[in-house]
């Protein structure tokens, strides 16, 4: 912990009106660019084992709370929240950072977000690279599937207004932090100090509803809609997979050819969806191999 807090105050803080939002995002190193997006219900600390490595491998990198999160501009209304605004979101850091090409990383939502990039500025992603969120094109094909309806019943659960808020809210937090507490398949993944400033995150002002309104975003776009917005990736892609994932089955990494061919998939046993977490040591390595690489 004490070389964790040591390596934190090598990172740096800022804010800066992008896409017309004020984002609030960390960076750290010099170096080519790579972009860190996080998922629910983090923030720009769900990178704190990836931040110092790739820094010290000379990267330049920079984790944003993404909008609607933590420190970030929190735009009311669900339609805020659709994937091309947070594209258009990643797009405008990349040239803010000063950037004609990155690498953009990204897991659970941000992965999502990570898979859309390309497919809308191919010639700005110099490699892609995705932890535990399903191809689009995969998701809706496996939504088809008893067992993914079983794992994905969440998000049907957060299309109700309200109620979703109040029971997260509840008892201080006290559902967030049993879900980082029980749901990793290496236990203590998530530490006490952790948890807390996960849940200080997720409770400020207005994060919750703006988390839970990229779920309720997502069913504003129809299944023939998504499948239509579908463009190939030919970037360099890599793939890493916590293979016990509670929400994510592992079918989704399967059959990704003709939408990806330039994938690599990279399977991690005894990991679950919080595998930046779980397996930070075999993450890093991964990520650093596959930027350094030709």
């Amino acid at each position: 912990m004490a070389e964790q807090k040591a390596d934190e105050e090598q990172w740096t803080h800022h804010q800066a009106i992008i896409n017309g939002i004020r984002l609030h995002y960390v960076t750290a190193g010099e170096g080519p660019l790579v972009v860190l997006l996080h998922g629910f219900p983090e923030f720009y600390y769900s990178w704190r084992h990836q931040i110092p490595a790739l820094a010290r491998a000379g990267f330049q990198v920079v984790a944003p709370d993404m909008r609607g999160y933590n420190l970030s501009e929190k735009p009311a209304g669900v339609h805020n929240y659709r994937i091309n605004a947070l594209v258009e979101d990643v797009a405008a850091l990349i040239k803010h950072m000063g950037a004609t090409q990155a690498t953009v990383v990204g897991h659970d939502w941000g992965g999502a977000v990570a898979w859309a990039v390309p497919m809308t500025y191919p010639a700005l992603v110099e490699k892609l690279v995705v932890l535990n969120a399903p191809h689009p094109g995969a998701f809706m094909r496996e939504l088809r599937s008893r067992e993914q309806l079983r794992k994905s019943w969440y998000i049907l659960f957060f299309q109700i207004p309200i109620l979703p808020e109040l029971l997260i809210r509840s008892n201080k937090g006290a559902l967030l932090g049993e879900m980082l507490r029980t749901d990793p398949e290496r236990a203590g993944a998530f530490t006490e100090e952790d948890i807390d400033r996960y849940v200080q995150a997720i409770n400020q002002p207005g994060a919750l509803t703006g988390a839970l309104n990229y779920y309720r975003a997502l069913f504003r776009q129809s299944p023939i809609q998504t499948m239509r917005s579908i463009r190939r990736i030919d970037t360099p892609t890599l793939l890493i997979w916590g293979e016990h994932d509670r929400y994510l089955g592992i079918r989704l990494t399967q059959n990704l050819g003709a939408w990806v061919p330039n994938l690599r998939l990279e399977r991690i046993p005894q990991s679950g969806h919080w595998v930046q977490a779980e397996a930070a040591d075999r993450v890093n390595e991964l990520l650093i191999e596959f930027l350094a690489g030709s």
